[in-house]
């Protein structure tokens, strides 16, 4: 964070200090949550969650170097006291970006956010000091954490915006007002939540409801409700996608042998080949609002195809590859799982494993509401249109659902298989996995399946790891 004096911060979050023998002590070191990242300097902020409260670290922290607390009540060691802390991130977020020199860009989207944030992270550090979302901390405690992170050097600053409901991107907006926002797609993830695509569209154009005049609203032209967002902004209008009438745009996509997406770059300063090191086709949209980002800010063609086709996978358990000695290829997809990312990463599988046997293995998709029956019979059917070589449902209702959908597509012998939990996925992979098999393994989050990636290589950590 740049340097602020605890009496500045309790002025900006309007708080009052305790146990502070000096307010003009400064904070320099990074805005943290978690005790364990404390370091000299730091800012600790106390949550009150439900297994814990971070009040209850606060002398600990302190001991560790951190310059003071933010926290709801007095704890006996240096700290800034406020009716409600996550507010007051909120605050202190907004006076720091409001003096940094950097460029602000906000992005989301229902697929493919960190995917799209981590390649566009990596294409704008290439060009000079760059800070952006880790992982998925994209709500209303990790958007401001990100952006407290930033220092003085920091000259783009690039956050992921999550939403579950109206609202809530205008919040982080507010929090953190973009110069340039991305919209990449609208699709089905919480559609449970929202209640209908429209919806969805609803709450992601508030990202570029918020842009000012002099910025830019960068759209997928290949998705109608993102396109449809341009009469939504005051903002300059910037297309991106495969048709034929977007500004950045992908020209002869194919994948190589790998499964890994080439295509030619094209940009209104010029056009340049890219060969991504990521998996699947699906990755093409990502890399183009990418592209499309860094044209804007001044990158030119060669620049951004550079970057692009050097950019791993920064954020775990997304289209992770992992190569074991005896062949058999794992593909660590399990972070999370809609019914969008479930088909690009069920292609990405069948183009990856040509000539050789393919796996499946899936979870369910939480919050789908009353479309969870129609979206899981909808993957099991596909996984049998694939060719997949063997489709594993694991869990419960929903999972049986996707083998309910395989079997009603034609797979009625040994295609398919619905298994309880995950141990029992591991164990029929032990006993049946062959050398140069592949295995994908994706679900969402409360699912865990990445207990399943791990188990497959255990003892087999001389594999390589691709994409990274």
């Amino acid at each position: 964070m740049i340097a602020l004096s605890l009496a500045e911060i309790a002025e900006v979050v309007g708080g009052q200090t305790h146990d502070i023998p000096d307010p003009s002590v400064q904070v320099t070191g990074p805005v943290v949550r978690d005790s364990r990242e404390v370091e000299p300097g730091s800012l600790f902020v106390a949550f009150v969650g439900e297994r814990v409260d971070g009040h209850d670290y606060a002398a600990a922290v302190v001991e560790a170097g951190a310059a003071a607390v933010l926290a709801s009540r007095p704890v006996g060691v240096p700290a800034i006291v406020v009716d409600d802390v996550q507010t007051a991130l909120g605050a202190l977020a907004r006076h720091v970006v409001e003096r940094l020199g950097a460029t602000l860009v906000a992005l989301t989207g229902s697929v493919g956010k960190t995917s799209s944030k981590d390649l566009l992270a990596q294409v704008l550090r290439s060009k000079a000091p760059t800070v952006w979302t880790p992982g998925s901390l994209n709500n209303e405690i990790g958007l401001p954490l990100t952006a407290l992170s930033a220092t003085d050097e920091t000259k783009f600053l690039v956050l992921e915006m999550g939403a579950r409901g109206i609202g809530h991107i205008r919040y982080l907006t507010g929090l953190t007002p973009p110069k340039i926002g991305l919209v990449l797609n609208v699709g089905t993830a919480h559609i449970g939540e929202f209640g209908g695509r429209e919806q969805i569209a609803e709450a992601k154009g508030e990202l570029v409801e918020s842009l000012p005049a002099d910025g830019t609203a960068v759209l997928n032209a290949d998705d109608p409700l993102v396109r449809a967002m341009a009469s939504r902004t005051k903002a300059r209008v910037l297309l991106f996608g495969e048709a034929a009438d977007a500004d950045v745009r992908a020209e002869n996509v194919r994948l190589t042998e790998n499964g890994q997406p080439a295509f030619t770059l094209h940009t209104p300063s010029g056009c340049s080949d890219v060969t991504l090191r990521l998996y699947g086709e699906h990755h093409v949209s990502n890399a183009l609002a990418a592209a499309a980002v860094a044209h804007e800010l001044g990158m030119s063609a060669d620049e951004i195809a550079r970057a692009l086709s050097d950019a791993g996978t920064l954020s775990r358990w997304r289209m992770e590859v992992t190569e074991r000695p005896d062949g058999v290829t794992v593909v660590n997809d399990a972070y999370n799982a809609n019914p969008e990312s479930m088909r690009a990463a069920l292609r990405a599988l069948v183009a990856m494993g040509k000539g050789r046997r393919t796996w499946a293995v899936l979870g369910h998709m939480a919050e789908l509401g009353d479309e969870g029956l129609a979206e899981h019979d909808a993957v099991g059917r596909l996984a049998v249109r694939l060719n997949v070589s063997k489709l594993v449902a694991v869990g419960g209702r929903e999972a049986s659902w996707l083998q309910l959908g395989a079997y009603n597509e034609g797979s009625w012998g040994e295609e398919s298989v619905h298994v309880s939990d995950a141990q029992a996925a591991i164990d029929l992979l032990r006993s049946e996995l062959r050398p140069g098999d592949v295995v994908l393994v994706k679900a969402s989050r409360s699912v865990g399946l990445e207990k399943v990636a791990a188990a497959l290589l255990e003892n087999h950590t001389e594999g390589e790891v691709s994409g990274r």
